[in-house]
């Protein structure tokens, strides 16, 4: 049904340097494959065959990992090294990937504005790479999430619980539950105090966005630290239609921060000794 994931990949990530200085966070390696593999791997399990990316300046790795490597595929030609490949060609040969730029960071809602050229006039999928998701029991989130997609045909915020003192690191949603793990958003607010929360109930980076965003984000002016805000748009979708939030099956990690990237790392570790991918 949606066939377009959008991945905004345009952020410095500052809270990796002196490593991301010239590494792009999102090749950051969780063991052996950097973190945009996992996000592209869990749109291609939602059913999606078209990676749309928006970059920024510094991350021409992304677009090149996406790509055949002549002179690498050369030397393993032949050799039991050329299995390690067979992930990311198989991702290559099923998936069209597209790429566009976001000149300056002006945040989140900005960066998804600027994916309309390569999404055009379909509902798609948003994933930020740092959020790795996992669920060992079933589907994946964004999975999930298309099964709710199809049932209420708008847009779908991922969302989880986190501690009340951590609210201010999120958008926070509030509504009425409709069922079981979906709520009807009535309110969205971007990184409020903890002691101005009205729930605990935070977006994580998974969402499938109807087409009409764009023309909120068109309305959206700078909020918070003077970047556009997705928030702000998706509450104005809110307000004249329905947005879902969903609480997603399985785990998450921030791989965005030092904590979330280890506990990834240890966790995907400990996998692999078990025989796990």
């Amino acid at each position: 049904m949606i066939q377009t994931c959008l991945f905004p990949a345009a952020g410095y990530g500052t809270r990796f340097l002196p490593a991301t200085k010239s590494l792009p966070k999102e090749m950051l390696p969780i063991l052996t494959k950097p973190l945009i593999h996992y996000g592209v791997d869990e749109a291609r399990e939602a059913g999606m065959n078209h990676m749309a990316f928006v970059t920024g300046r510094g991350k021409r790795a992304l677009e090149d990992y996406f790509d055949t490597s002549y002179e690498l595929e050369h030397q393993i030609s032949g050799t039991d090294k050329e299995n390690l490949l067979k992930d990311i060609r198989e991702l290559m040969d099923n998936c069209r990937f597209s790429f566009t730029r976001q000149r300056s960071m002006n945040g989140l809602g900005d960066a998804i504005n600027k994916g309309k050229v390569l999404v055009g006039d379909d509902p798609f999928g948003v994933v930020l790479a740092d959020d790795l998701c996992i669920n060992e029991n079933g589907d994946g989130v964004m999975a999930q999430m298309l099964r709710v997609f199809e049932k209420y045909r708008c847009s779908i915020v991922a969302v989880m619980e986190v501690d009340k003192k951590d609210v201010s690191k999120y958008g926070i949603v509030e509504g009425r539950e409709i069922d079981d793990g979906l709520m009807m958003v009535s309110d969205m607010v971007e990184k409020p105090k903890p002691e101005e929360a009205k729930s605990n109930l935070a977006i994580i980076g998974r969402y499938i966005l109807t087409p009409n965003i764009f023309t909120c984000l068109d309305k959206t002016k700078a909020g918070k630290n003077g970047e556009i805000q997705i928030t702000d748009a998706l509450l104005k979708q809110a307000k004249e239609g329905i947005v879902i939030a969903y609480k997603f099956k399985g785990k998450r990690f921030d791989c965005g921060s030092l904590d979330g990237f280890v506990q990834a790392t240890k966790y995907f570790y400990d996998r692999l000794k078990n025989g796990k991918k």
